[in-house]
């Protein structure tokens, strides 16, 4: 027994995380329920690219961790030492739209989120917030929530969006007006990211059915 959970710890610590998908937003690329494989070793000799869908740890700037008593802190070391079970350290699933060093900004007059100056090509989203050239954009006097003001990446930095773009508390959440102010965003720092999804454990009508993880964006990669 003894041996099982060390052998279980050891592979969702160095090797694949088993991932719970909590919530909607990252829809229809994850549902709400999906158990997801995390390939943590995807960075170990090479960089997070636009478009990859990742784990990452909650940083503290993405909003307060929810309390816990004793014994659910107990039960919660426990899952982050062996990854079985809840932990007490928070994941968040989000896709990686800006690289360190890059400016995002939205929108095109399409309405398509811009990196470096040229727009994405983003066939994942679904329910995008509402934008109409000319009528309902960042130009017009009452302006799309689509809109954010260019933003600067630093170096370590990544921007994460949810594929439900109208449904994602991400990166961006809090920029949508014209009234943000200029410390809206929220990043992750590369230390930060766990790993890739590369696949689903369940539902198991899944397996085998990871093509829409991978995709290739436009602009700069």
């Amino acid at each position: 027994m003894l041996f099982s959970l060390i052998a279980v710890a050891l592979v969702q610590g160095f090797l694949v995380k088993i991932y719970h998908v909590p919530s909607a937003s990252m829809e229809q690329t994850l549902d709400v329920g999906d158990r997801v494989l995390v390939n943590r070793t995807a960075y170990f000799s090479a960089e997070p690219q636009r478009g990859d869908v990742v784990v990452f740890r909650k940083p503290s700037g993405w909003g307060n961790a929810p309390e816990h008593g004793a014994l659910r802190m107990a039960i919660g070391w426990f899952g982050d030492l062996t990854g079985i079970g809840p932990g007490n350290t928070e994941f968040l699933v989000k896709r990686v739209i800006g690289l360190p060093g890059d400016t995002v900004e939205c929108c095109s007059e399409a309405g398509q989120i811009k990196v470096n100056g040229e727009a994405l090509n983003e066939p994942y989203v679904v329910k995008d917030l509402a934008f109409e050239a000319t009528a309902f954009d960042c130009s017009t006097q009452v302006s799309s929530p689509r809109c954010f003001t260019a933003i600067r990446l630093e170096q370590g930095q990544y921007l994460l969006l949810g594929d439900h773009r109208s449904n994602s508390e991400d990166s961006v959440s809090a920029c949508r007006n014209a009234e943000a102010a200029s410390a809206c965003v929220r990043t992750a720092d590369r230390s930060d990211l766990v790993g890739t999804v590369d696949g689903f454990l369940y539902p198991f009508s899944k397996w085998g059915n990871n093509q829409h993880l991978k995709t290739t964006l436009g602009g700069k990669q």
